[in-house]
């Protein structure tokens, strides 16, 4: 806006200034006013906008106070791990358009212009063109608009229909340049978006990295927000950003060019005006720095607030049942209210602070640029000494007249297009730095995916309480302070599982077992019992390549050759067939020779042949999750092994929810099948089919041996007969005190207890 106000008073500074023209400079300066009065409003509008734009995510803002020293509802639970700004530790500083900025940005570019020559480029050079021809259509608009108005002054109809025919016929074009500019920004956002999506869906799946990031990771606490939402946010800001400078900052040069070789061209001196242009514009930036609130931390805080409400309401639908039992509402619409207050609190915080800037910008950018812009335009025209009419003839004062009116009009649109692009250029800092916030997160995400797929894990370690409870013994669980170094080896062998000084270490760093050492063969069943908490789950989980082997040398077989069958088996979307064959497509089971046939002989081996009816076929779609009860969830578990048939099958209690007869018969199947089990159960039906029992102590301690289920079965029944009979002794007791005191006498056991 400073250099297109200063070539408008550059070109108006050659008239003269005479008594015969005071009253048609005057209607030209009012006219130029006028324009002023209508341009400010809009850059007044934009920077609103940018100012409303919801940042909360932006920088590490979890503090307890707002700025400028606001203390916040000090009743506002803390959030949940969840709400986490992804990638962002509170101790880290805000993003910001810095050094780290940039070069996280130039990373990011590796990923979405991978090459050169591609369709993400292509559509760059696209925009990139619609922009620039905007820009040129914009001053040919202008020049075009200058001429028709030079035609009504100069009273010409045929010349005025002529240019009229040339505005219609260039408005054709210019709509079109402007939709595809729309069309293109978000061509091109989704274009960046897809790419990201692509990589990052790559990088997510791949070496159980969507594992490791929630249960071994505690850097990204909602990984599906910085999947979706935040992926989202950086291609459309991306893809705003480059629009919204690239266009104002080309307007900028090309108009102030085009008026500067106007104002040249008529002999008129731009130093003054553009002197006072940008003392104004700098005097307006540091006003408007200096007293602009903090609305990154202030909005950051209220996103906060918002995604704690969302937890709130998620969790009551999560746990509804259990509410509903205990007629809880009250309590659970007690915290909503006052999760809701507190948002509610912190938006008018953000009204009231917003009220006072808002009064100042406009004050700012309305009223005084628009006093500057008059003083900018009338001192030239009133010291002007070219377009004078004074001595010339009254043919010539006429064409004169028409020429300070086609001038006039060109300058006023250039000045709105250079007005407008000023305050575009001014109010993208804001975006940058929403950009700046929405890279950080973006790009910490692609770093936390990359160091957890090459083994790097970093987390808060929280020392957990053991769960053997011994008190006799009581033994205090080894930690490992720090990051976990892996040293072990896995090695991939065709037959056995052969553990050598093999730790099993949480996550956290707590040392369940120090070393662990067994091997188990093909044709072996190994039974697997413990306390809770004594390792017994973390086994499988380090068999199945879920968890590190931090020491120690593992040998086992390939992923493909081993199962896992949790307690609550997982069901996946689909039709009945895919529960089956999960996790193989359709295309994989007709690969393998399957066919419906083959798979109603696996339902019937684990008693669900009958589902296949009752559901409608195996193209029948629900949710099976609802569908299927506890006990036949667990049986389709069972059928994906018999489908898949492994070589080793992890067992951790598949089978808790189904009858003793039936879970017989699948046990003696999957034996019969050749698959060699590792069992988790609590259940003493089942320790005959298993051959070698591993058993800990939960107090770190172990053994391995060959199991004999007659005579564990034997010592487990005269347990039971023990606890029934020593639970029925205080009960004796109390009654036999009971009978003292009535009769008046001493019992002959008080009496052996006292002489003892």
């Amino acid at each position: 806006m400073p250099a297109v106000l200063l070539e408008e008073g550059a070109a108006a500074g050659r008239g003269q200034w005479s008594r015969a023209s005071a009253a048609k400079k005057a209607a030209c300066l009012i006219a130029a006013a006028a324009g002023l009065k209508l341009l400010c409003p809009r850059l007044c509008r934009r920077l609103r906008q940018a100012g409303c734009k919801r940042d909360g995510r932006q920088g590490g803002g979890r503090g307890r106070r707002a700025e400028g020293g606001e203390r916040l509802p000090a009743d506002l639970p803390p959030p949940p791990p969840p709400l986490q700004c992804a990638g962002l530790s509170p101790g880290r500083a805000s993003p910001a358009a810095n050094a780290e900025f940039i070069r996280q940005l130039l990373e990011l570019r590796k990923i979405l212009f991978p090459r050169l020559a591609s369709r993400d480029s292509g559509w760059l050079c696209l925009h990139s063109a619609a922009l620039v021809s905007r820009t040129f259509l914009s001053i040919y608009v202008a020049g075009l608009d200058g001429k028709i108005v030079k035609s009504i002054v100069e009273k010409k109809p045929r010349s005025f229909a002529l240019q009229l025919i040339k505005w219609l016929l260039i408005a054709i074009p210019a709509t079109f340049v402007n939709s595809a500019i729309r069309y293109l920004e978000c061509k091109l956002a989704l274009a960046f978006r897809t790419r990201l999506v692509a990589h990052a869906y790559r990088t997510y799946f791949a070496h159980q990295t969507y594992y490791k990031v929630i249960n071994m990771d505690g850097r990204l606490a909602n990984p599906d927000q910085s999947l979706t939402e935040d992926i989202m946010m950086f291609s459309q800001s991306v893809a705003h950003l480059y629009s919204n400078l690239t266009k104002p900052i080309l307007d900028v040069l090309l108009t102030s060019y085009t008026l500067i070789q106007t104002a040249r061209s008529r002999g008129a001196s731009p130093i003054g005006p553009t002197l006072l242009a940008g003392l104004v514009v700098y005097a307006t930036a540091k006003v408007l720095k200096a007293c602009s609130p903090k609305f990154g931390k202030l909005v950051a805080e209220e996103a906060h607030r918002k995604g704690y409400l969302r937890y709130v309401h998620a969790r009551i639908i999560a746990n509804v049942e259990e509410i509903a039992f205990y007629r809880g509402h009250k309590v659970e619409m007690n915290q909503l209210q006052k999760s809701y207050k507190a948002l509610a609190d912190q938006m008018n915080l953000i009204l009231s602070k917003r009220l006072w800037y808002i009064m100042l910008e406009q004050f700012l950018m309305k009223y005084v640029w628009s006093g500057s812009g008059l003083i900018m335009v009338a001192v030239p025209i009133i010291t002007a000494t070219g377009f004078a009419d004074g001595e010339l003839e009254d043919g010539q004062k006429q064409a004169m007249v028409s020429e300070r009116t086609e001038a006039f009009t060109t300058s006023r649109n250039l000045l709105a297009s250079g007005a407008d692009a000023i305050e575009r250029i001014m109010s993208s800092y804001k975006e940058v730095t929403e950009l700046a916030g929405y890279t950080a997160r973006v790009y910490n995400m692609f770093l936390v995916f990359d160091e957890v797929k090459r083994g790097i894990y970093k987390r808060t370690a929280v020392s957990q309480e053991p769960e053997s409870g011994n008190t006799k013994n009581e033994k205090t669980e080894q930690h490992i302070d720090g990051p976990l170094e892996i040293k072990g080896k896995v090695i991939d062998v065709d037959h056995g599982i052969i553990c050598e000084n093999v730790p099993i270490i949480t996550p956290n760093g707590d040392v369940v077992v120090s070393r662990l050492n067994f091997k188990v063969e093909e044709g072996m069943h190994l039974l697997i019992t413990g306390p809770n908490g004594c390792g017994k789950s973390s086994l499988f989980r380090i068999l199945g390549g879920l968890w590190p082997v931090y020491e120690g040398v593992l040998y086992k077989p390939p992923p493909q050759h081993m199962f896992y069958i949790p307690q609550r088996p997982y069901m996946s979307i689909g039709t009945l067939r895919d529960q089956v064959i999960y996790p193989d497509s359709v295309d994989d089971m007709h690969e393998k020779g399957y066919q419906d046939q083959t798979l109603e002989s696996i339902l019937q081996i684990v008693h669900l042949n009958h589902i296949v009816q009752r559901e409608g076929g195996w193209d029948a779609v629900t949710d099976w999750k609802d569908v299927l009860s506890g006990g036949e969830k667990q049986r389709m578990g069972m059928a994906r092994m018999f489908y898949h048939k492994p070589k080793y099958a992890l067992l951790d209690e598949c089978t808790s929810a189904v009858s003793i007869d039936v879970e017989g018969k699948i046990f003696q199947a999957a034996k019969g099948a050749g698959i060699s089990l590792l069992s988790i159960t609590h259940r003493p039906s089942l320790w005959k089919y298993h051959t070698h029992l591993l058993q800990f102590d939960g107090e770190g301690g172990w053994r391995f041996e060959q199991l004999d289920s007659a005579i564990r079965l034997t010592l487990s029944e005269e347990k039971q007969r023990l606890e029934s009979q020593l639970a029925g002794m205080p009960k004796m007791q109390q009654r036999l005190n009971e009978l003292c005191k009535i009769l008046g006498e001493d019992s002959v056991l008080k009496t052996m207890e006292k002489e003892e």
